[in-house]
């Protein structure tokens, strides 16, 4: 079996316990893999009525890294909502969970089933002063009588293990007109050719969230589906797996329609095409900018 270390790990308290953000940051910055692993009871965060207080171990996959400030991480685990141990939740929606280095969480959640807008399921996340879910503890809360909710809160796990998988390799990067910074396009087409996986990192890609302020530097990380390469003009270029955009900010939450979702399709000449969704309206908009990036390939 493959190799995952553990980078950082947190206690309930989210103090330090193993490793250190830098080395999550700098795993993340070579384009690792990253997985999280959590730790609750069934009666304490599943059902606040059960008698089962059994200790559930949950690990999730984050496919999208954001790189802040080259020295804050935070990641989004795209889902649909569960009902654990039955299946799936009540309502049709996606989760877009955000948790940072230092154990903050969010989630915004786009209903899919063209009901009208509801407000947050409740009855998943009782209100702060209920009492009854102890180790939730709110921050804030936006969109609740629209179609795309979030949330930002800290719910006190009883461990936060960051893991990486340190399997990709650098093979190309060039700045947002498609000049060469190191590496060669020869190179990843051959790779891509082979049957390598290909991540990209695109500096700059939510700038436009940013509103009346400087965007916040930033690298999100995304993996790349489907490939195609031009082989006399060396143009090559690939549409990215489904990913969540939020404004750059440490730590990274979701605030008033600071957030969009959908697929990209970067080049090596630094067009980045986007189609992107508006969760409050769920309609698609197509859009392009230029952008540095950074090719990886899993080795």
């Amino acid at each position: 079996m493959s190799t995952w270390t553990c980078a950082l790990e947190l206690d309930e308290g989210r103090k330090v316990t193993s490793g250190s953000e830098s080395a999550l940051c700098d795993a993340i910055r070579k384009g690792s893999e990253l997985r999280i692993g959590l730790g609750f009871a069934h009666n304490e965060h599943i059902d606040l009525e059960s008698p089962n207080s059994e200790l559930i171990r949950e690990v999730m996959d984050f496919r999208i890294a954001y790189l802040l400030e080259d020295r804050w991480t935070a990641a989004i685990h795209l889902r649909m909502p569960v009902s654990i141990p039955e299946g799936f939740g009540p309502r049709a929606s996606f989760s877009f969970f955000i948790y940072n280095q230092d154990g903050t969480q969010a989630c915004g959640r786009p209903y899919l089933d063209g009901m009208p807008p509801q407000g947050y399921s409740m009855d998943q996340h009782p209100e702060p002063d209920s009492g009854k879910m102890q180790k939730m503890h709110y921050l804030d809360s936006f969109d609740y009588q629209t179609n795309a909710p979030s949330i930002n809160f800290i719910y006190d796990f009883n461990m936060y293990r960051f893991m990486v998988h340190d399997e990709w390799e650098q093979v190309l990067a060039h700045d947002a007109d498609g000049r060469v910074q190191s590496g060669n396009v020869e190179t990843l087409a051959e790779a891509v050719y082979q049957g390598h996986e290909v991540k990209v990192a695109i500096r700059g890609l939510c700038d436009d969230l940013a509103v009346n302020e400087p965007a916040m530097d930033h690298e999100v990380f995304v993996p790349v589906g489907p490939c195609y390469y031009y082989t006399q003009t060396k143009l090559l270029m690939g549409e990215g797996n489904p990913m969540v955009r939020v404004r750059p900010a440490i730590p990274l939450l979701y605030g008033s329609r600071n957030w969009d979702f959908g697929c990209l399709f970067p080049r090596t000449d630094g067009l980045v095409a986007r189609w992107m969704c508006d969760p409050y309206t769920l309609q698609f908009q197509k859009s392009e900018s230029h952008h540095a990036i950074r090719w990886f390939v899993r080795r």
